[in-house]
Protein backbone atom coordinates (compact mmCIF):
# COMPACT_ATOMS: atom_id res chain seq x y z
CA UNK A 1 0.00 0.00 0.00
CA UNK A 2 1.43 3.36 -1.01
CA UNK A 3 1.14 6.26 1.42
CA UNK A 4 1.89 9.91 0.85
CA UNK A 5 1.67 12.66 3.45
CA UNK A 6 3.04 16.17 3.68
CA UNK A 7 5.06 17.69 6.51
CA UNK A 8 2.96 20.82 5.95
CA UNK A 9 0.10 18.96 7.71
CA UNK A 10 1.78 16.84 10.43
CA UNK A 11 -0.16 14.18 12.28
CA UNK A 12 1.01 15.63 15.58
CA UNK A 13 3.12 18.37 17.09
CA UNK A 14 5.03 18.16 20.37
CA UNK A 15 6.18 21.38 21.98
CA UNK A 16 8.97 21.57 24.55
CA UNK A 17 11.04 24.45 25.90
CA UNK A 18 12.89 26.19 23.05
CA UNK A 19 11.65 23.82 20.36
CA UNK A 20 9.09 21.54 18.84
CA UNK A 21 8.69 18.35 16.86
CA UNK A 22 6.25 17.83 13.97
CA UNK A 23 5.58 14.19 13.10
CA UNK A 24 4.12 12.40 10.10
CA UNK A 25 3.16 8.76 10.76
CA UNK A 26 3.36 6.27 7.89
CA UNK A 27 3.31 2.49 7.91
CA UNK A 28 6.86 1.46 8.82
CA UNK A 29 8.14 5.05 9.16
CA UNK A 30 7.63 7.98 11.44
CA UNK A 31 9.22 11.08 9.93
CA UNK A 32 9.90 14.04 12.20
CA UNK A 33 10.90 17.64 11.58
CA UNK A 34 12.58 18.93 14.74
CA UNK A 35 13.14 22.64 15.29
CA UNK A 36 15.50 23.68 18.08
CA UNK A 37 15.80 27.37 18.97
CA UNK A 38 19.03 29.07 20.11
CA UNK A 39 19.69 28.14 23.73
CA UNK A 40 18.05 24.71 23.38
CA UNK A 41 19.83 21.86 25.11
CA UNK A 42 18.41 18.35 25.45
CA UNK A 43 19.44 17.99 29.11
CA UNK A 44 17.55 21.19 29.99
CA UNK A 45 14.62 21.21 27.55
CA UNK A 46 13.68 17.55 27.08
CA UNK A 47 15.23 15.59 29.97
CA UNK A 48 12.52 16.73 32.42
CA UNK A 49 9.90 15.36 29.99
CA UNK A 50 11.77 12.14 29.17
CA UNK A 51 12.74 11.40 32.76
CA UNK A 52 16.26 10.26 31.81
CA UNK A 53 19.67 11.88 32.28
CA UNK A 54 20.55 11.53 28.58
CA UNK A 55 18.56 11.04 25.37
CA UNK A 56 17.75 7.35 24.97
CA UNK A 57 16.41 7.63 21.40
CA UNK A 58 18.30 6.48 18.28
CA UNK A 59 18.42 9.18 15.58
CA UNK A 60 18.93 8.94 11.82
CA UNK A 61 19.13 12.60 10.95
CA UNK A 62 19.68 15.16 8.22
CA UNK A 63 20.47 18.75 9.24
CA UNK A 64 18.62 21.31 7.16
CA UNK A 65 19.64 24.47 9.01
CA UNK A 66 21.77 25.55 11.95
CA UNK A 67 24.46 23.77 13.93
CA UNK A 68 24.33 21.36 16.83
CA UNK A 69 26.87 19.71 19.10
CA UNK A 70 26.27 16.13 20.27
CA UNK A 71 28.05 14.56 23.25
CA UNK A 72 27.76 10.83 23.88
CA UNK A 73 27.60 9.47 27.44
CA UNK A 74 31.14 8.09 26.93
CA UNK A 75 32.45 11.63 26.23
CA UNK A 76 32.78 11.39 22.42
CA UNK A 77 31.59 14.58 20.71
CA UNK A 78 30.71 15.69 17.21
CA UNK A 79 29.24 18.75 15.52
CA UNK A 80 26.62 18.60 12.78
CA UNK A 81 25.45 21.31 10.39
CA UNK A 82 23.58 21.92 7.15
CA UNK A 83 23.83 19.01 4.71
CA UNK A 84 25.17 16.58 7.30
CA UNK A 85 23.59 13.14 7.59
CA UNK A 86 24.18 11.47 10.95
CA UNK A 87 23.40 8.39 13.01
CA UNK A 88 23.35 8.86 16.76
CA UNK A 89 22.71 5.94 19.13
CA UNK A 90 20.95 6.31 22.49
CA UNK A 91 22.91 7.86 25.35
CA UNK A 92 23.69 11.46 24.41
CA UNK A 93 23.10 15.15 25.09
CA UNK A 94 22.88 17.78 22.34
CA UNK A 95 22.65 21.55 22.10
CA UNK A 96 22.25 24.30 19.52
CA UNK A 97 25.35 26.26 18.57
CA UNK A 98 25.06 29.93 17.64
CA UNK A 99 22.04 32.18 17.25
CA UNK A 100 20.24 30.40 14.40
CA UNK A 101 17.52 27.76 14.90
CA UNK A 102 18.56 24.20 14.06
CA UNK A 103 16.18 22.16 11.90
CA UNK A 104 16.70 18.40 11.69
CA UNK A 105 14.82 15.80 9.65
CA UNK A 106 14.76 12.54 11.62
CA UNK A 107 13.95 9.30 9.84
CA UNK A 108 14.13 7.08 12.91
CA UNK A 109 10.80 5.65 13.90
CA UNK A 110 11.93 5.70 17.52
CA UNK A 111 12.31 9.45 17.61
CA UNK A 112 8.81 10.17 16.47
CA UNK A 113 7.31 7.56 18.76
CA UNK A 114 9.18 8.42 21.96
CA UNK A 115 10.91 11.81 21.67
CA UNK A 116 9.65 14.45 24.12
CA UNK A 117 6.91 12.21 25.46
CA UNK A 118 6.53 11.91 29.20
CA UNK A 119 7.43 8.52 30.65
CA UNK A 120 4.78 6.61 32.58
Amino acid sequence: MMQVKTVEKPDERRDFPRGHLEVVHLTGLDFAVATFEPGWRWSESVAPIAGTTSCQVHHNGYVVQGRMRIRMDDGAESEVGPGDVFVCPPGHDAWVLGDEPTVVYDFAGGMAQEYAKATD
